[in-house]
């Protein structure tokens, strides 16, 4: 039930003379939880909107990409509410396998012990531990940022009913051939000692070298009269794995020593010379060694020929007993010992230093191996599939910005099969077993029945495979729950566009097998943040910026306002404290135009628009600039395009509201006109309780604030009506005529400032016009003048004798002049006016230009041609007038 403020008493509209975040945000955000307005409505005749916020992993706290993906959420879920949707904003967090473990194993290192030395039970607990102290922080962040989430349907991915969901979708899709275990080169982590997916490898630029090696002909034939063939490899650590050499068949040079047999230096293995497609012979020597266990292409090779595979590598990128003496060394150990048996054993030809892009693990920073390993794969070309022939469907996902559909596509196209099982103790167990006897795979929802004659195994799954999930799982698939059949689909997935591959694609893909329907109807993706001169925020640079610290000196709502409107979608954004000067004093400019209405509203109980008839010219004006506003906002609100309707805000609110209806309220307020004053307090209470509702899912705090300390009707902002456009405000002649106010107004102003005379000072004025309409404005709206500037007399005319010693300015259909004979210098007045006819001319000419263009008046559409000649009808109008006036002034000297 609506509640209505009683009139407002003196303590209510104490308000400070500057804006304060600190105090303003201070137990709101609990206020909001205890008055459970960020839950859904309930209404089943709302329309559902829901959004599943994307989970931060716990291995820390968040950052300014949370702080920037969390806003644009918060804006849109805020937004939905105001406008009547049931609308569900559901919160979680990802275990984040291999990064969290990461981080609890490096803790553990600090203390001298290893996840070996806890076990797998004792070492879990402990990620436990982590988890819940990391959750707690991130929680109290949410908090911190204003975010509307829904707390009771808050999910973990480890929590009992998405562990559920992860194992029907594994057993499914083994039972349908889709999951398979297989032995493989796959991407290997040795410092987590875990498998990774491709896009889990961040190649980087590395020092390294190209080492030439001699391999021995067995038979001692003699080749270009040398009785070895020469090797270049940048590994020669993995020399020991060497099962052939391999030479493309369409070589001629190498024709004759196909079937040929090598020895491979340091270990003396005979291995044959090949032939393969593989091997591009304008590349090096065209010759090269075949390694199937430690390079994903020999792997190839060596199945297309049926070679052996020789593992020489342990999991923690040590030398096993396959590499002989090197057994036990590190892997670049092993390398600089090689090297130097080469060399010692005249084996080695020569060594050439290079740059060259190597693979690392993204979350450990270690330089990943290809390693021959048994692990559990997804097929995905079916899945695949499947989603791209869904993007020709009505069920399609839109992509925001559009071109990221076609990089979403392309991967999709090229897709390899994805390794989902990790070497990690800390996720989700694979659900299956093997017997010990017979080594029978059983894969199930729980374990056998006789547990005792089975081992489970030990992997976890990717994390990725799990949050693919997310945003059915979240809802209580595979259970037919209300929130699933309500609040499923969702309706927009907010992240960053460098995760389309991790996990808005596997969203789409899983979703589709497993719901039949698209995940999300819309997904927004942002870019990066980045510091003042470009750089990506990183520890290794030092320019990370921590959001709470922005919040606890400038408050939430000026963060959230320069995360909203600081770029375009897809686009990455530069973060500068001077920015977040310029929110603080836009908010400050909202709290002092807030302030003033708020104190001059006595005796108002609720904002109540006068009758239209009532309106004056500045009345009918606000309110076309507020309907206009609305449009805009709501337009671009819909179009994920904040940054315009920020713009459209922060011009309205600064320019229109503040800069010019405020102070002309001032002339009613200070009436003996009650009735007049009583308009004037209405509309200015209307106008601002409007634009406090635009301003709300953008700076929450402060404007719950301010829509609390002036008179309104409902309990809180959040729950408020958004604003919807009203056709009856709509008013373009009044626009206009009040464009013709401001502009002589303007005008004033400036020929105040060139002729150094202050406010203070009265002056006499002359309007020269022969627009009937315009003289109207102007004598109807004297009060306004005079205010404005300070006026002493006022002559309006079509013709007017201007004082010889005068200054004058230009605006559309008049020409003004200010008499002002002991200040001005009728030469300084010449060049002023010759730099109006110079910039007027100019104008013309441009537009003369544009309008000459054939492509231009064909192509444009009508209404941009339109425009464009309206502007040189303007200027030329302009310049009419100030070449009249160039002439006066001249014949006056």
């Amino acid at each position: 039930m609506a509640e209505t403020n009683d009139k407002q008493s003196t303590e209510q509209t104490e308000m400070s003379t500057k804006y304060d975040p600190t105090a303003i945000e201070k137990g709101r955000y609990n206020e909001w939880l205890d008055e459970g307005v960020f839950k859904p409505s309930g209404d089943k005749k709302a329309k559902p909107f829901s959004i599943v916020l994307p989970p931060p992993n716990v291995t820390g706290k968040l950052h300014l990409g949370h702080a920037w993906d969390t806003t644009l959420q918060d804006m849109i879920i805020r937004r939905k509410r105001m406008q009547g949707y049931d609308t569900l904003w559901l919160p979680g967090m990802d275990h984040a396998g291999i990064a969290t473990q990461a981080k609890v194993e490096a803790k553990l290192r600090e203390q001298g012990i290893s996840r070996y030395d806890l076990g797998r039970e004792k070492f879990v607990e402990k990620v436990w531990e982590w988890k819940d102290d990391f959750a707690a922080t991130i929680k109290e962040q949410w908090a911190k940022l204003g975010l509307s989430l829904d707390y009771s349907r808050e999910r973990f991915t480890l929590d009992k009913g998405l562990s559920k969901a992860v194992r029907r979708v594994f057993v499914d899709l083994y039972n349908k051939g889709l999951i398979y275990r297989g032995e493989y080169i796959i991407n290997w982590d040795p410092q987590a000692r875990t498998a990774l997916s491709d896009i889990e490898v961040i190649h980087k630029d590395d020092k390294g070298a190209f080492y030439h090696v001699k391999y021995p002909f067995t038979d001692g034939t003699k080749f270009n009269g040398k009785d070895y063939i020469e090797i270049a490899t940048t590994r020669p650590e993995t020399m020991m794995g060497d099962t052939a050499v391999a030479v493309n068949p369409s070589d001629e040079r190498y024709k004759e020593l196909v079937g040929k047999k090598v020895l491979v230096p340091l270990i003396n293995r005979e291995v044959p010379i090949i032939a393969d497609q593989y091997v591009d012979p304008d590349f090096g020597t065209g010759m090269v060694k075949i390694t199937p266990a430690h390079d994903p292409n020999d792997f190839k090779v060596g199945n297309r020929h049926d070679l052996p595979r020789i593992n020489t590598m342990n999991e923690d990128a040590t030398l096993n007993e396959n590499a002989g003496k090197y057994e036990g060394m590190d892997r670049f150990t092993a390398r600089k010992a090689m090297v130097k048996d080469l060399q010692d054993q005249d084996l080695m030809i020569s060594i050439d230093p290079i740059v060259h892009s190597v693979g690392h693990s993204e979350r450990t920073g270690v330089q990943v191996e290809a390693r021959l390993s048994t692990q559990w794969f997804v097929k995905m070309k079916p899945l695949a599939e499947q989603a791209l022939k869904n993007q020709n469907t009505d069920d399609k996902v839109n992509f925001f910005p559009d071109r990221f559909e076609g990089t979403f596509e392309t991967w999709m196209e090229n897709v390899h099969d994805w390794v989902i099982s990790r070497q990690l103790w800390w996720g989700h167990r694979i659900p299956a077993w093997y017997n010990k006897k017979t080594g029978e795979t059983y894969v199930g929802m729980e374990a056998p029945k006789d547990p005792e004659n089975w081992q489970q195994d030990p992997d976890v799954l990717d994390t990725w495979f799990s949050s693919a999930l997310w945003p059915f799982s979240t809802m209580g698939w595979p259970e037919d729950t209300e929130d699933f059949k309500r609040y499923f689909p969702t309706d927009t997935l907010v992240t960053g566009y460098d995760i389309i591959f991790f996990w808005v694609s596997r969203m789409i893909f899983q979703s589709l097998e497993f719901t039949e329907r698209r995940p999300f109807k819309d997904v927004l993706l942002h870019g990066l943040i980045r510091d003042s001169q470009g750089r990506k925020m990183s520890k290794s640079l030092g320019n990370g910026i921590d959001p709470m610290d922005v919040i606890n000196k400038y408050g939430a709502d000026a963060l959230r306002w320069f995360l909203s409107n600081g770029g375009t979608p897809g686009q990455d954004l530069k973060f500068t404290y001077d920015k977040m000067d310029s929110a603080w004093n836009f908010i400050n400019k909202i709290w002092n135009a807030s302030r003033y209405v708020i104190m001059n509203l006595d005796g108002i109980d609720q904002p109540t628009l006068p009758d239209k008839s009532e309106w004056q010219l500045s009345d009918r004006w606000i309110l076309s600039k507020l309907n206009a506003t609305v449009n805009k906002v709501n337009e671009q609100f819909e179009k994920y395009n904040f940054g315009e309707a920020d713009r459209a805000l922060y011009d309205f609110i600064w320019f229109d509201f503040c800069d010019w209806y405020i102070e002309m309220s001032k002339e009613a307020l200070n009436s003996d006109d009650a009735k007049l004053k009583k308009n004037t307090q209405n509309i200015l209470a209307y106008v601002l309780d409007q634009t406090l509702r635009l301003l709300q899912p953008i700076m929450p705090f402060v404007t719950e604030y301010l829509w609390q300390k002036m008179p309104h009707v409902g309990k809180s902002l959040v729950t408020a009506a958004f604003p919807e456009s009203h056709d009856e405000f709509d008013d373009a002649k009044s626009e206009n005529e009040m464009q013709s106010l401001i502009d002589l107004i303007k005008a004033v102003r400036n020929i105040r400032s060139e002729a150094n005379a202050p406010l203070s000072s009265p002056i006499d004025m002359l309007i020269q016009t022969d627009n009937q309409t315009l003289q109207e404005i102007f004598k109807t709206n004297r009060d306004y003048i005079d205010r404005f500037c300070h006026c002493k007399e006022l002559k309006i005319g079509a013709t007017i004798d201007a004082p010889k010693l005068s200054m004058s300015a230009v605006i559309t259909d008049a020409t003004i002049f200010v008499p002002l004979a002991e200040l001005v210098d009728l030469n300084e007045e010449k060049a002023r006016v010759q730099k109006d006819v110079d910039k007027f001319e100019a104008e013309v000419a441009r537009s003369d230009k544009k309008l000459a263009n054939k492509k231009f008046v064909e192509n444009a559409p009508a209404a941009v041609v339109d425009e464009e000649k309206q502007k040189k009808a303007d200027h030329q109008s302009k310049l009419d007038a100030a070449k009249e006036r160039l002439a006066q002034i001249t014949n006056e000297l």
